[in-house]
């Protein structure tokens, strides 16, 4: 892991060299000889054996060796930031001239530069000991992997078939990871649906990596406990540090309809209140997975209905026998695999090549004797070997390598985990070390860790390819071996997020601080001390440490903030560390702040990369004009905070994801900025691939100029003037290569505008959309959000984006049924209809339409009174969500032949409606009750 260190030193060297090549002279070669010499280290480390990386003293040289390259890298950087310091503050000074741009001689550079040769030299004479001392004291040379092991030809491969597949993560639990589990679903489904009527509670008990959470979670979706429990259901994972709050927040997210604001408003009793009341008098089942600590029920029980006549249930899963026994719970212990079923389970994993292979038979004895029955070793042993060569010698080589004993107990896991992680290619260990960073149980939004992989500079350039595309191979093979696991996916098969395994996790921290990659402050014993060589710091409990007055004098390259509190006295974001990459900021809500303006002191973190600030609820973040200082900055996410966004923005040229949801630019270009400077608008930002905005003068003031954006992959605005549209609309149809498109009006300026006009026809015809037709141009476009009036949809399918996956309409307003034209596009798998999308009283599905479409949600449609399905149309809908259609009372005709139906959601819709489906007889309508829910849909495809 040391030479991903040491790249990131080569790669500043190197950049150092051709960008500052003016300032040099005999520094020169002490750069040059100090990158020389590491890439060579570089390059010996990563073919290292990984048995000798346990030797004490080879340990210790790797140490050095990278303590060295981490001060070449704080002098480079550190050179840099007071280059510009001291050009920022030459400009201070000379403000009356300040129309002029600001230059630095040689003269003003030399005592920097000369600096620089004294640090590097010295960094130098370090590196040349340390090599030295390696002869000195006896230490011989680790083997080199042999040529042909899978761990090389996976990084060969890698960088030389940039033009692969994208690789397709299935979203849902495999059946081959719950064998040998048939039983004990069995077993636990009769605890749950029967017995004793009063409400009870059931524990899973075992070791991690048992499947306690894969068989629960496989109990939890079966149709027959879905139907059971038709009073509602949760699941909610508990961290090792849980709050009741956010215990009562999981479960009052799936079981009541309160808003937003007041769940966040309610002190903890009124939640649990709210709780209670929702489900007296049903039979619901709530899934408490992983606890950790026996107050978790002792808590939550009083909040939760305990009626004597419904049979309610509470599933727990733990590692802790007290705990189930704490709440008088009718435990099952989960045990081991058998040898039989682990190696059934071992063959899914392999793959059927390997399944097959004649060579096998010889390491089945040792394989399983090595697993002990353990499910997550098999399928991390699995996903391992699944990617190694057929050959006796590739395989014996693994086997043997691996040290790892029953007796040590919990930690019994983490040495065949290990082994999987020390056969990573060297480009992938950074990468899975820093899912560490993540709270525990949390689901990683794929997006934000690609993006962080990236500002970490964790992502190798490899041919043609954008860094976010090898970032996401990157994850895509990380999955494949089993190191991380698929939480959900997107339209087009992509994963959307993922997660990792407590034990996973674990390791990650371990090996990152071993590898002095990360430090999380649970493993800091005094939360107000900063160790001096962490380099990155991830604060989820000790939050009093970033108060540390060794905080902003540090060499910290990021910092993560999870779940910070904020009050009156905390004072972070008016200083930071001063070489940071990485600033993602995650505060919990506050009562004493109605807005948060940032310092503008950020300015000064020339190096930043990433910069997020979420989690301020309905605060305002302000950012200032001295945001224009960050050059490098890449990516900026407000997530769904509302935030102000000066109009220096537009100078950030290496900006490639503006995710600001709810940001707006707060600011416009002055007279004397447009003289001095030129014409400043985002045309600029040719780096772009995500921007997520709310409309604005700044559309207008740029001209429209979107389709200078030639690398705009995602395009998100929100509030559009209606005024704008047609300008708009021109500007985004030049833009072929978008694969996500949102364009939603600002309503208010929409109705009045209609109310101002005679009677509503000019300006109607003025402000409606001019249409789909200029999207048959957008062959990479799958999704597609339209929230504006359109005048009507093109009748050719022609006219349409031919490969488009994913459409929501909204406030569209159409007079005529869709579903006629819409039933032809080829590829649509989800269709939602918001509110005021249609506004005609029938809806029909003519025969033979919408061969692929799995998912269909209609929301708002308050004048839709008939809906109904021809024979042959919908042949693969799997779910049907029907949402505050009031009008509609008749079942709609044809659904019972939907054999693939697995869901319906009715919610606010008409008694007469839910009667038709519990009153109906026959063997039909039995099935359409098993799968029918009147609760809220909870389906991320609203999003």
């Amino acid at each position: 892991m040391a030479e991903s260190s040491i790249s990131f030193s080569v790669e500043k060297l190197g950049a150092l060299v051709s960008q500052q090549a003016s300032l040099f002279g005999v520094v020169e070669g002490q750069v040059r000889q100090l990158r020389n010499e590491l890439e060579w280290i570089r390059q010996f480390l990563e073919y290292a054996d990984a048995e000798r990386r346990y030797d004490k003293m080879f340990k210790l040289w790797v140490n050095q060796i990278r303590d060295a390259a981490f001060d070449a890298e704080d002098v480079i950087d550190e050179f840099v930031f007071n280059l510009e310091h001291k050009r920022q503050q030459r400009f201070n000074n000379l403000k009356f001239l300040n129309f002029l741009p600001v230059c630095m001689g040689l003269p003003d550079k030399l005592p920097l530069v000369n600096e620089l040769n004294d640090r590097i030299s010295a960094v130098n004479i370090t590196l040349e000991k340390i090599l030295i001392n390696k002869g000195r004291y006896g230490m011989e040379n680790p083997r080199a992997y042999e040529a042909g092991s899978s761990s090389s030809s996976a990084s060969t491969a890698s960088s030389s078939e940039p033009w692969k597949e994208k690789r397709v993560i299935p979203s849902t639990v495999e059946e081959s990871n719950i064998v040998g589990m048939k039983n004990d679903v069995e077993a636990l489904k009769q605890k749950l649906l029967e017995g004793e009527m009063e409400r009870g509670v059931v524990a899973i008990m075992g070791m991690g990596g048992l499947g306690k959470t894969t068989l629960a979670k496989k109990i939890y979706d079966d149709r027959d406990v879905q139907h059971h429990f038709d009073g509602g259901r949760a699941w909610v994972s508990i961290s090792q540090e849980f709050s009741i709050r956010e215990l009562l927040l999981g479960i009052a997210n799936c079981v009541t309809t309160l808003e937003e604001k007041k769940k966040h408003e309610f002190s903890n009793d009124k939640l649990g209140e709210e709780v209670n009341k929702s489900l007296h008098g049903k039979r619901y089942l709530i899934v408490l997975d992983d606890v950790w600590n026996t107050d978790v029920w002792r808590w939550l029980s009083s909040y939760l209905p305990a009626e004597s006549n419904k049979r309610s249930r509470v599933l727990i899963t733990t590692r802790n026998e007290q705990i189930a026994v704490d709440a008088r719970s009718d435990c099952y212990k989960l045990q081991h695999l058998d040898e039989n079923k682990s190696w059934e389970l071992f063959l899914n994993k392999v793959g059927s090549a390997a399944a097959t292979w004649a060579g096998l038979e010889e390491f089945k004895e040792g394989i399983v004797a090595k697993c002990k029955g353990l499910p997550l070793a098999i399928v991390v042993l699995g996903g391992l070997l699944s990617l190694k060569d057929l050959t006796l010698d590739s395989w014996r080589k693994v086997l043997k390598s691996m040290d790892w004993h029953l007796s040590q107990g919990p930690r019994s896991c983490l040495g065949i985990l290990a082994l999987s992680y020390n056969n990573l290619p060297s480009h992938l260990k950074p990468c899975f070390l820093y899912c560490g960073v993540f709270p525990e149980d949390s689901k990683i939004k794929a997006s934000k860790l690609i993006r962080l992989w990236i500002a970490e500079g964790f992502v190798q350039k490899r041919g043609k390819e954008t860094l976010e595309e090898i970032a996401e191979d990157y994850l895509s093979e990380l999955i494949q071996r089993s190191m991380i696991q698929v939480a959900d996916t997107r339209v087009d098969g992509r994963v959307k997020s993922c997660r990792i395994h407590d034990l996973l996790r674990d390791l990650a921290i371990s090996e990152g601080k071993e590898e002095k990659i990360f430090e999380v402050d649970e493993n800091i014993d005094d939360g107000n001390m900063l160790p001096t060589s962490v380099r990155r710091l991830i604060s989820n409990i000790h939050h009093q440490i970033i108060s540390s007055p060794h905080l902003q004098n540090s060499n910290l390259r990021s910092l993560i903030l999870n779940r910070a509190p904020i009050d009156e006295s905390w004072a972070f974001l008016q200083k930071y560390p001063k070489l940071l990459r990485v600033l993602h900021v995650d505060l919990m809500q506050s009562e004493f702040y109605v807005g948060l303006k940032v310092s503008r002191k950020i300015g000064q973190l020339i190096h930043l990369k990433y910069l997020c600030l979420s989690g301020f609820d309905s605060k305002i973040i302000r950012l200032p004009p001295s945001i224009e200082g960050l050059v490098n900055l890449q990516t900026l996410d407000s997530g769904n905070q509302h935030i102000l966004i000066p109009h220096t923005i537009w100078k950030l040229r290496q900006m490639r994801h503006l995710t600001c949801r709810y940001g707006w630019i707060s600011s416009r270009q002055s007279m004397r900025e447009r003289w001095v400077y030129g014409h400043l608008g985002f045309h600029k930002m040719t780096n772009l691939q995500m921007l997520s905005l709310w409309s604005g003068d700044w559309l207008k003031d740029d001209n429209f100029n979107l389709g200078k954006l030639t690398n705009l992959k995602q395009l998100k605005l929100r509030e559009i003037n209606p005024r704008s549209l047609e300008g708009l609309f021109r500007s985004v149809s030049q833009l072929t290569g978008l694969q996500n498109l949102e364009l939603v009006i600002d309503y208010f300026r929409l109705i009045t505008g209609l109310s101002a006009s005679n009677g509503g026809a000019e300006c109607g015809t003025m402000l409606l959309f001019p249409g789909l037709e200029s999207f048959s141009r957008h062959k990479c476009l799958c999704k597609l959000f339209l929230g504006v009036p359109i005048r009507g949809l093109p009748t050719e399918t022609t006219h349409y984006p031919p490969n488009l996956i994913k459409l929501k309409l909204y406030y569209t307003r159409l007079k005529e049924d869709p579903m006629l034209i819409l039933g032809r596009l080829p590829n649509l798998r989800i269709l939602t209809l918001w509110q005021y999308s249609y506004i005609g009283e029938k809806m029909n599905c003519p025969q033979g339409r919408f061969r692929l479409l799995e998912f269909l949600h209609m929301q708002g449609l308050h004048e839709l009174q008939d809906f109904s399905i021809e024979e042959t149309a919908m042949p693969n809908l799997k779910t049907l969500e029907i949402e505050s259609c009031d009008k509609i009372t008749k079942f709609p005709h044809g659904i019972l032949r939907l054999g693939n139906l697995q869901r319906i959601h009715l919610y606010r819709v008409s008694q007469d409606l839910k009667n038709v489906v519990s009153d109906t007889p026959g063997e039909d309508w039995n099935r359409i009750r098993l799968i029918t829910s009147y609760a809220r849909p909870q389906n991320k495809n609203l999003l």
